[in-house]
């Protein structure tokens, strides 16, 4: 195990004591009835929650890195194993679904709760629910605030919407009040807050003009593959040390050509790693070999001299792990002799 992972290890397991020892409402308590705005509406809360589910791997995890295991009564939509020191919450949540879990099978766990972390999930055409399918039967749907805000429909010509960690932090802080446990929001927020910054200070300049590519996945191999463009997580982790995208869109995650992405010939590849196999390209294995021998692709400098950071999509997408992701690329520069 490296440096790295031992710290994290480390951080995880203390955090997940502390979690099960803290007691509630250290810090403010949550004034009943509360409303929360969220994703274009208002959610109103008599009384904390107790029967939630989530829809989502993150919004799992921000659940139990609150300490509130014991109120989750369903998950669905895993991409890959749970946060470490946190397996034995997770094996008492029964799972709805592996992937996309029924409008039919949420309901059956009478969930009074539901947070979902993406909108094609549940929301205007989700392939769940809509949140007004939820909202008729009294149950209220909280929805990933980053989600909503790289979603937002903006204007042409308007920049497109950006991330930042400001949108993890505010879904803990919200989350933590509606669950009247606003304590341990506060410290999950502050120990993600110095993991951030403690990466930052580790790149503090860059030899020459290093830029990257991200590689989320592929449909087919022989099709465009899904890169990041400049909203998403990666153009935040790129753009925090210092590093150009050189693929110039306003989506998320657009498909460019490997002919574009060659002639670009970034400095390094982010390749995304995931157990989920819904996607030929999926498979970190499959990138590999890949981009070793696709007659476009295995022309890039980076792929001929092995410049590539191998990292987990979890880290990828906005999540609770995201600054690990941080941390991940940061190391990569240094093993890369990237830095000054």
């Amino acid at each position: 195990m490296s440096k790295a992972s031992a710290l994290l290890s480390m951080a995880l397991a203390a955090s997940a004591a502390f979690f099960c020892s803290a007691p509630a409402g250290a810090a403010q308590e949550t004034q009943y009835p509360l409303s929360i705005q969220n994703c274009g509406r208002t959610l109103t809360f008599d009384k904390a929650p107790s029967r939630a589910v989530a829809d989502g791997q993150n919004s799992a995890e921000v659940f139990y890195l609150l300490g509130l295991g014991d109120k989750v009564v369903g998950s669905a939509l895993w991409i890959g194993p749970v946060l470490e020191g946190y397996e034995d919450v997770d094996a008492r949540v029964p799972r709805i679904a592996e992937l996309d879990p029924s409008f039919e099978g949420i309901l059956a766990t009478k969930p009074d709760f539901v947070a979902t972390q993406f909108q094609w999930q549940i929301g205007p055409e989700g392939v769940v629910a809509t949140v007004e399918q939820f909202e008729e039967l009294g149950i209220p749907v909280y929805t990933a605030p980053a989600d909503c805000h790289l979603k937002d429909k903006k204007a042409d010509g308007a920049a497109p919407p950006k991330f930042t960690m400001d949108l993890v932090y505010q879904e803990i802080e919200e989350v933590a009040r509606i669950f009247n446990v606003s304590a341990r929001g506060e410290k999950v927020i502050s120990e993600l807050k110095a993991r951030e910054q403690a990466a930052k200070a580790r790149i503090t300049a860059l030899r020459g003009n290093v830029s990257a590519v991200f590689w989320y996945s592929s449909a087919k191999l022989n099709a465009d593959p899904y890169v990041a463009g400049e909203g998403g997580v990666p153009a935040y982790l790129m753009s925090e040390l210092g590093i150009q995208n050189v693929v110039e869109s306003n989506e998320e995650w657009p498909t460019v050509g490997w002919e574009t992405i060659a002639k670009a010939n970034p400095t390094l590849i982010v390749a995304g790693d995931m157990t989920r196999r819904r996607f030929e390209g999926d498979d970190l294995a499959v990138k590999l070999v890949f981009l070793k021998n696709d007659p476009v692709a295995s022309v890039m400098d980076a792929a001929r001299e092995g410049r590539i950071v191998e990292m987990k999509v979890q880290f990828m997408d906005p999540t609770v792990r995201t600054i690990r992701g941080l941390e991940i690329l940061a190391d990569g520069l240094e093993r890369l002799n990237l830095v000054q």
